[in-house]
């Protein structure tokens, strides 16, 4: 029995040092495999690295044109996401100047407003904005939203201060409700955090998909099939275990770095710990790899099964529930989320990395992540009747 366990590791090792040999050969394998994970991760970090976007250009379209008036756009452009660019005479400059891209948003301020204003008539502003792009329009909504809400409070204030009112009374007139606002988790709302923790792990794990399918897909095209699986003893086990060994290594290290950088240097929140991080980088790789050795055992096809593993890591971050919460989509498709191992992955780094909780919330993730890692057990004999007759057409 120990001789066996010997022979099977030096088998192992064999197969292992083989790749490695394939690995050094073919320096697309290796870009792919070091590089452009690499490139993807300091690239979306630096991309948003302020945290939300800012100085989005805005307009302003003043009829009224007073020094009130004035002071709500000077108030305007010292927000952090806005940014003055242009004044126009009109509403249709205006909405030409969106239709062109030259700004995002902005301000109609009609004719006799201030007066409205001081008289207590509640004169109506209007603001326009885009949401071609989502995230810029929801912020500008945001700050010309605030603007008209501090110029009704400004003038408010002045007049019934003017009447004799004290300060508390005003106050109390203007907000009879206070409103006292916590942020949880993400105290800075910082979009960085949104978009750095679930996007880049997104695409690590699609660079995952796409490497195990062409590395058992290339043994198909270059003919070297027979040489593999002799390197192994003709066990298939210890072929696949070999091949994917230096692979799991690499995007274990790449792994780890890029959560040491988000959490470790850029620190973003993580209550719950660095051995869940560690756990959850460990379950990625092998969940990845796994599924990626399945599809290439359901479709034994080098094209196929990289185009397979591609639409579904795209279509993980649909139904990861990410962009759009999982709870409001139909039960359709909640039980479809259920085939992308990205879902999985967002909920444990939910749960238990970004909130803290233990790893009784989240075990059954945790069990799916485990049975995807082990779906190459269910193919493993039709991987070695496949690569043994099949013949690959260019």
């Amino acid at each position: 029995m120990h001789k066996m366990k010997c022979g099977m590791l030096k088998q192992i090792c064999r197969v292992a040092r083989r790749e490695c040999g394939i690995m050094r050969k073919n320096k697309m394998y290796m870009f792919c495999i070091v590089v452009f994970p690499v490139l993807v991760t300091f690239f979306f970090t630096s991309l948003m690295s302020d945290g939300q976007p800012t100085d989005m250009p805005v307009g302003v379209v003043d009829l009224d044109n007073t020094p009130t008036t004035r002071a709500l756009i000077r108030k305007l452009d010292a927000f952090q996401a806005t940014k003055v660019v242009g004044h126009y005479s009109n509403v249709a400059d205006a909405r030409r100047a969106i239709q062109r891209n030259k700004i995002y948003a902005f301000l109609y301020i009609p004719n006799g407003t201030t007066d409205e204003l001081m008289s207590m008539r509640q004169p109506k502003i209007s603001f326009y904005y885009s949401t071609a792009s989502y995230t810029a329009g929801a912020l500008l909504f945001r700050d010309l939203k605030t603007i008209a809400t501090l110029g009704s409070a400004s003038v408010g204030a002045s007049v019934l201060s003017a009447k004799g009112l004290s300060e508390k009374q005003v106050m109390s007139f203007l907000q009879p409700v206070v409103v006292d606002l916590h942020t949880l988790n993400n105290p800075m709302v910082n979009y960085s955090v949104y978009l750095n923790t679930m996007l880049i792990p997104g695409c690590l794990m699609l660079f995952i998909f796409l490497i195990t399918a062409y590395s058992l897909g290339t043994e198909l095209k270059f003919n070297s099939a027979r040489e593999w699986i002799s390197a192994s003893g003709d066990n298939i086990f210890v072929a696949l275990v070999g091949k994917m060994l230096p692979q799991t290594l690499m995007f274990l290290v790449i792994m780890y770095a890029y959560m040491f950088y988000v959490f470790g240097v850029l620190n973003f929140p993580h209550p719950g710990g660095t051995g869940y991080i560690l756990m959850l980088g460990l379950l990625a790789v092998l969940s990845s790899q796994g599924f990626g050795i399945f599809v290439f055992g359901i479709v034994p096809s080098l094209r196929m099964s990289m185009s397979i593993c591609c639409l579904w890591a795209v279509l993980s971050y649909s139904l990861s529930g990410t962009a759009f919460p999982l709870s409001a989509m139909d039960s359709e498709l909640k039980a479809i989320a259920l085939l992308f191992p990205l879902r999985h992955y967002y909920m444990i780094y939910q749960l238990n990395i970004f909130n803290g909780y233990p790893i009784d919330f989240s075990w059954p993730y945790v069990m799916v992540l485990v049975f995807f890692a082990a779906l190459p057990i269910f193919v493993s004999s039709r991987i070695k009747k496949n690569i043994l007759t099949y013949q690959y057409l260019p």
